[in-house]
């Protein structure tokens, strides 16, 4: 058996942060993650904190480290380690035994691991090096100076993943052997380095490091759980990523059914982490893996059985667009689509809770315009009631109209080619399936005619008036889309005649007064804010008004 000794040296003159080995990090003193990561490890033996200040013994003793006092001569600014940890090591042995191995953890790495430093420990061992030290690996195009010139320190300018590996130490530990712990050293003559990830590899030195601690130690691990296939809608998905996107910081995941292809493809397209599930089962498993802090559902209709079980596994479970029995037990629901339809005071409903996707906050609405150059014709990433060939046929059949341009903006889900929507130039109709920036169109769009789903406040954002076809009756029930918020709303889509559509949109070409109202009262719809609230709601602040 190999005994081993850790020794965190941590003395109570820091200039930079003040007390700072001792100052509450997350709650805790900061030199408690050292201890307790060394106290949780399969091989260290003993815990020693190396101090001169008897305020940080108190501490460590209280989370269980052994004290070894050092003099004045072993605390002052300009001594190096190296001295202090052959100190405490011969102090402790003063005491009886010997240890094979010395690690030396510094206290200024809070974030360090006891599965890094364990594997770490092993490395060392198997490897049978005489010296190991945390580094993390950044390399960059880096350049030295020498008699006032300039130089390059690589061979060859690549790319930073093509170039070799570049080693910071990190500070986290120093591991040695016994025997190479000297009073000015602790290396030996077989080195080697074990790199931890880039989360693990902070050394507090100043305060903006400490608020980079402070920021990492809250990080927030999240599950998105949405579907998006031709019958549900692609609504869900564009949510989830949209909200995936804005939390910058978090560790996010998102979850998904194999079946749902669309939905998939589009997840895939996003670059976000992902897994796949083969039925509801596979949802514990997940969580077991992810040890997610929040599950943000956005599935139609949870049953409050299903919420109860998530909640067993998580500790905060958020549901969207829900109007199931799982919003009586879920700890907050964000229903934007919906409007009063309950009063339980964890439901936050109406259009104050919209997540916009980033091209809608960056991009705005172009000025009102009498005519009428271009319409957009939008039924979502899968359109299910197949609204689009409509529209299309009828279209087509009249011709168009004489100095408009139509443009069918199809989704990822919406196959035109299955459908025969292909463009008639000759009649001013084109066909622009999962275009990368739906902005472009709105932005030049005088008039769009759309479903009733989240397109509709995307088309408010951008102040283009339009005229709206339900996809279904769950649509019909979506509030926002009223005269009141810039729209005309025909009902649902499958009852409505082309006809009259059509007679709806030469009114709207004809009567630019009605438009301009409308476009009006789309600039009053205050959209822009609504993903910060959604996003407190979510983690649990505080939510701003």
């Amino acid at each position: 058996m190999v005994d081993i000794l850790a020794i965190i040296p941590a003395r109570g003159g820091s200039k930079g942060i003040p007390k700072k080995n001792i100052r509450l990090l997350g709650g805790k003193p900061l030199i408690s993650y050292a201890i307790e990561t060394a106290k949780c490890s399969r091989y260290v033996t003993n815990v020693v904190v190396s101090t001169d200040s008897r305020e940080i013994a108190e501490v460590g003793m209280a989370y269980g480290a052994e004290i070894v006092y050092r003099d004045e001569n072993l605390s002052s600014d300009m001594v190096t380690l190296d001295p202090v940890i052959f100190h405490a090591l011969g102090e402790v042995e003063k005491k009886g035994g010997h240890y094979d191995v010395v690690i030396t953890m510094q206290p200024t790495s809070p974030t360090l691991s006891t599965k890094t430093l364990d594997g770490a420990i092993e490395y060392f061992l198997n490897g049978g090096y005489d010296t190991v030290l945390s580094v993390v690996n950044r390399p960059h195009l880096c350049w030295g100076k020498k008699g006032g010139e300039v130089y390059p320190l690589y061979e060859k300018r690549l790319n930073r993943q093509e170039l070799p590996p570049q080693y910071f130490e990190t500070g986290g530990f120093v591991i040695a052997k016994h025997d190479v712990v000297r009073r000015d050293s602790r290396i030996g003559k077989k080195i080697s380095v074990y790199e931890v990830p880039e989360r693990e590899s902070i050394d507090i030195d100043d305060e903006n490091d400490w608020l980079l601690v402070e920021h990492a130690l809250n990080r927030k691990k999240i599950i998105f759980r949405a579907d998006g296939y031709e019958k549900l809608g692609m609504g869900h998905i564009y949510n989830c990523i949209t909200l995936a996107y804005s939390m910058l910081g978090q560790k996010v995941l998102l979850v998904t059914k194999a079946s749902a292809q669309a939905g998939l493809r589009k997840i895939q397209a996003s670059n976000l982490p992902y897994r796949i599930i083969e039925s509801e089962a596979d949802i514990d498993n997940i969580i077991s893996d992810f040890q997610p802090d929040i599950w943000v559902n956005d599935c139609l209709n949870t049953t409050a059985e299903y919420i109860s079980h998530l909640k067993e596994l998580v500790p905060r479970v958020i549901t969207i667009e829900d109007l199931g029995t799982g919003i009586e037990v879920a700890d907050a629901v964000i229903n934007a689509l919906y409007t009063d339809q309950h009063t339980l005071p964890q439901v936050y409903s109406g259009h104050k809770y919209v997540c916009l996707r980033d091209e809608f906050q960056m991009t705005r609405p172009k000025e009102f315009s009498a005519d009428v150059k271009n319409i957009i014709i939008m039924f979502g990433g899968t359109d299910p009631s197949n609204l689009n060939k409509m529209v299309y046929d009828g279209l087509v059949a009249k011709k168009g109209i004489a100095g408009v341009n139509f443009y069918f903006i199809t989704g990822i889900g919406y196959d035109c080619g299955k459908n025969g929507v292909v463009s008639h130039p000759e009649y001013n109709i084109f066909v622009c399936p999962d275009v990368p920036r739906v902005t472009k169109y709105m932005q030049m769009a005088d008039l769009a005619i759309t479903s009733q789903g989240r397109t509709i406040f995307e088309l408010a954002a951008m102040c283009v008036p339009s005229i709206v076809l339900s996809q279904n009756e769950r649509e019909m029930s979506h509030t926002f889309a009223k005269m009141n918020n810039g729209f005309i709303n025909l009902g649902l889509g499958s009852l409505a005649s082309f006809e009259g559509l059509y007679n709806t949109i030469l009114w709207l070409v004809n009567t630019p007064v009605i438009r301009k109202d409308m476009y009006g009262l789309m600039r009053k719809c205050k959209l822009r804010s609504g993903i910060s609230r959604v996003k407190q709601i979510i983690l649990g602040d505080e939510i701003d008004d």
